[in-house]
């Protein structure tokens, strides 16, 4: 698999991935590690699906902390239940992922095989199950090659299978999300795109503020994608970049969102200090139908931003 340059990945990875993903993600491990903040941040973006991922690889001998150094996974909702605005968020939702490192396949698969694991053959792959193999919910994994494993849930991987061999339509056929995911596509050492149904999910969490005022719920219901990318280096660079319904959308967000921004502050008063200087760190600018929420934080500021769960734009 082609990885160009650090927070990049190839366009054969992305095309595997279903057309009908909700959120699509992805985290340069190897890098990231070096940063303090990431332990936590891993725990609340990424999926818990992948914790378990990691357990089943460790038992077999992988270690996915040097082993695993780039991760793409993506979300596929179920269903979804109605928002105050009359948009709708995903209540119910299935997880396809790629991991790219280093790995044994023979020597796993050796072990899997002789823990008498549920196995499903799927064309040339064999699908090894994490639990019983039986429940719509039970994870997979199979080995693509040496350096790329996949996992999820089996229906997802089914999908993901057939793209491979053209029986079924990928990422690039759903061309919204793609054209934002080849935006974020290097954007940061992590990124990740929303569709309309988790961006609404996601700007309920990152700034509930917004909550107060009557007309930010309707214009939330039209927020059509979100894009996020996190760098580091001597700080934290975050943005968060949300594509509007119009450019009056955009441009009214952007004035409640300050005020969301300064509302909280004054809620916050003496008593967080860390949050004020957080919220002050805040660049609010719209751009035609996108409005750009920058933040630049240091370590301890991107561990507060953690604290709020920011980031957990999973359910």
């Amino acid at each position: 698999p082609g990885t160009s340059r650090a927070g990049s990945l190839g366009s054969d990875i992305l095309s595997m991935f279903p057309k009908d993903v909700g959120e699509l993600a992805y985290a340069d491990l190897k890098q990231a590690r070096q940063f303090s903040w990431f332990p936590q941040l891993k725990e609340q973006m990424l999926p818990a699906k992948f914790r378990e991922f990691e357990q089943f690889l460790a038992s077999a001998g992988v270690d996915p902390n040097t082993q695993v150094t780039e991760l793409a996974w993506a979300l596929i909702p179920g269903t979804a239940t109605a928002d105050t605005g009359g948009g709708a968020v995903p209540n119910r939702e299935q997880i396809v992922g790629i991991a790219l490192g280093q790995f044994q396949p023979s020597s796993a698969e050796a072990y899997f095989t002789s823990k008498k694991l549920p196995i499903v053959k799927i064309r040339t792959f064999s699908l090894f199950a994490f639990g019983g193999g039986s429940g719509p919910n039970d994870l997979f994994f199979f080995f693509i090659d040496s350096n790329t494993a996949a996992f999820g849930q089996r229906q997802q991987l089914e999908k993901m299978i057939g793209v491979r061999y053209g029986e079924a339509q990928g990422l690039y056929s759903n061309t919204d999300m793609s054209s934002l995911v080849d935006q974020a596509n290097g954007s940061g050492m992590v990124w990740a795109v929303l569709n309309p149904a988790y961006t609404r999910l996601a700007m309920q969490q990152l700034v509930p503020e917004t909550s107060q005022f009557p007309a930010a719920a309707q214009l939330t219901s039209k927020l059509k994608a979100m894009t996020i990318s996190i760098n580091g280096g001597s700080g934290v660079d975050a943005k968060f970049e949300a594509v509007c319904g119009s450019t009056d959308d955009a441009n009214t967000f952007a004035a409640l969102l300050q005020a969301g921004l300064m509302y909280r502050k004054y809620q916050v008063g003496n008593k967080n200090p860390e949050l004020g200087q957080l919220l002050d760190s805040a660049q609010v600018t719209p751009a035609g139908d996108r409005l750009d929420l920058k933040l630049s934080l240091t370590d301890d500021q991107m561990l507060s931003l953690i604290r709020r769960n920011t980031f957990a734009v999973t359910m």
